[in-house]
């Protein structure tokens, strides 16, 4: 179960992994997008869901730390899951239209001398990209004006439109739109740089506290047999471990993991910058 639509990170996640499951367990693994409520809709979906192994859900960062913390009457607990592994990390990146600054000190500049005006699109205010975006701006000294959409799709087309001056997007969204020459990243959220785009440099490289990024994990319905949980971990570390599914979710913006209940980060090195940090783990 992915609590998004389809053709955001998450769904990535989602899809990249099943395939990876089902080649491991020697099962079909069926994808189901539940979107809505910031994620309640397919978490409550799954919280409620039989204790057998066969319901599970792709839960990011927002739905097990940031709704529990910012929502009332929240319809499920974090008792309601039991987890099964961290699946990757997700740095999210400033998508700037071509007509502004080229590099992070120019864009700083700008968004100084024009104090809220640059406005961006996020999937809501208590959204980790928006947080994310919040988190970064107060980092380097500047105030922009958020925009909530329902996914990425949506803010995506009206910023071809040009009607946002910048995306806070992790994953294809970003990555696709400065490739094809529609937008232009001019720094990630991370820690680290990307691989396949070692000219992009971090927020973290003017300021050391600018690092705000999120997680995918795998979690399924409260009381599965603990067997059950096991053999899922071992098949998402074993799928998360093919370097074709690690080259994919790179591709897409995603350090994989690939961890089980009580096991350490299996492909993720053990660095803690110093500064403010903002990923739930």
């Amino acid at each position: 179960m992915v609590p998004f639509p389809p053709g955001g990170s998450t769904d990535v996640m989602g899809r990249l992994l099943g395939e990876g499951m089902a080649r491991v367990l020697g099962l079909p693994v069926q994808v189901e997008n539940r979107p809505g409520g910031a994620t309640v809709v397919g978490a409550e979906y799954v919280a409620r869901a039989a204790p057998d192994g066969m319901t599970l859900l792709v839960n990011s960062g927002t739905t097990l730390t940031l709704n529990p913390l910012l929502m009332r009457n929240l319809s499920y607990k974090v008792d309601d899951f039991a987890p099964i592994s961290l699946l990757s990390i997700l740095p999210f990146a400033f998508v700037l239209q071509n007509r502004m600054p080229k590099t992070i000190p120019e864009f700083v500049a700008l968004a100084k001398a024009q104090p809220g005006k640059l406005n961006y699109g996020t999937n809501g205010p208590s959204s980790f990209n928006n947080i994310a975006a919040v988190m970064v701006a107060d980092a380097l000294g500047i105030r922009m004006q958020d925009v909530t959409y329902r996914g990425d799709a949506q803010q995506l087309g009206d910023f071809l439109a040009g009607t946002l001056d910048l995306l806070v997007v992790g994953g294809a969204s970003a990555i696709g739109t400065h490739r094809n020459g529609q937008g232009r990243i001019i720094g990630w959220t991370g820690d680290r740089r990307m691989p396949f785009m070692p000219e992009i440099p971090t927020f973290a490289e003017t300021v050391p506290e600018a690092v705000a990024q999120t997680y995918f994990g795998l979690v399924a319905p409260a009381r599965t047999p603990r067997p059950m949980l096991d053999r899922l971990a071992q098949a998402a570390g074993q799928a998360l471990q093919e370097a074709g599914l690690k080259d994919r979710l790179l591709a897409e913006g995603q350090f994989a993991m690939g961890t089980g209940p009580g096991n350490s980060p299996a492909s993720w090195p053990p660095r803690r910058p110093a500064g403010r940090r903002c990923c739930a783990g």
